[in-house]
């Protein structure tokens, strides 16, 4: 499979265009247009762009989990993390993978100053440690390339030494289902629902976010086949969330996403 680089990728093809988009937005989703450098601005469309690539990567995973019948050993939203790293590495080349697994680890960090208390018996593992796990599992992946960006993002020594081994389990299993998916003549494919309801309010955050998943579900549906048709829609959904619907067979994201993003940017990535 031929990786994408960086003339095929639409987030790093259309950023100007998205920082342009981002900037118009802010007052509507309650963001004060504060003066800040072209590249900080770049910064953070390039940021939300990984995070919602990221997002869309794990429903799709419980999409697949699903479809696939695949018997998942654990919880379900663990598998679902592995296979978003797992598609960042298989779809990009180096440089734009390295830079979307970067980005999208912060999104993990919901709560950098830890003053919330830690829910346990949520389906999801805590913030901090699905970091690691995306960090290791991407670094596991290539070590000689990689050693840079997971000491950038504090990985310990004591987890690196298993990294490749966590990978290649991952491998051994995902991949080989990957491999199916774009071998077996299956029926189905990812569907683009385009929502023409949104409020004014959200109208831009649902453009955005429309166009850019609408790029990655014709890669994928080049790249894969599935059981049944998929279909995916973005939505304004009152919070930041995302879901796989079994029953509709639907990949749901919601708008409320590019604000939720905008605000981790601010408190993860920047001084």
């Amino acid at each position: 499979m031929i990786k994408r680089d960086l003339s095929e990728v639409k987030i790093l093809k259309v950023i100007l265009c998205r920082v342009a988009v981002l900037l118009l937005m802010m007052p509507v989703l309650g963001f004060s247009q504060q003066a800040g450098s072209e590249r900080t601005d770049e910064s953070q469309a390039a940021f939300i762009e990984a995070n919602l690539l990221s997002i869309f990567y794990h429903e799709f995973g419980h999409a697949i989990i699903d479809l696939m019948e695949v018997p998942i050993y654990g919880q379900e939203e663990d598998a679902a993390d592995v296979v978003s790293v797992m598609l960042i590495d298989r779809f990009f080349d180096e440089r734009v993978a390295q830079d979307i697994a970067y980005d999208s680890a912060f999104g993990y960090i919901n709560d950098p100053e830890q003053t919330d208390e830690v829910a346990w018996w949520d389906l999801h593992g805590p913030d901090e440690q699905r970091y690691y796990n995306h960090v290791c599992l991407f670094y596991g992946a290539n070590p000689d390339q990689r050693l840079e960006l997971a000491n950038k993002l504090g990985l310990p020594d004591e987890r690196a030494e298993s990294c490749a081994e966590e990978y290649d389990q991952a491998n051994d299993s995902w991949g080989v289902l990957f491999d199916e998916m774009a071998e077996d003549q299956l029926p189905g494919k990812l569907v683009m629902q385009h929502n023409s309801n949104a409020a004014p309010s959200t109208a831009s955050a649902v453009v955005m976010v429309t166009e850019l998943l609408a790029d990655e579900v014709r890669h994928i549906n080049e790249q894969f086949q599935l059981p049944q048709d998929v279909s995916v829609v973005v939505e304004q959904c009152g919070e930041a969330n995302a879901f796989y619907d079994p029953e509709s067979v639907s990949i749901s994201v919601c708008s409320e996403f590019v604000a939720h993003l905008e605000t981790l940017f601010h408190n993860n990535v920047t001084e």
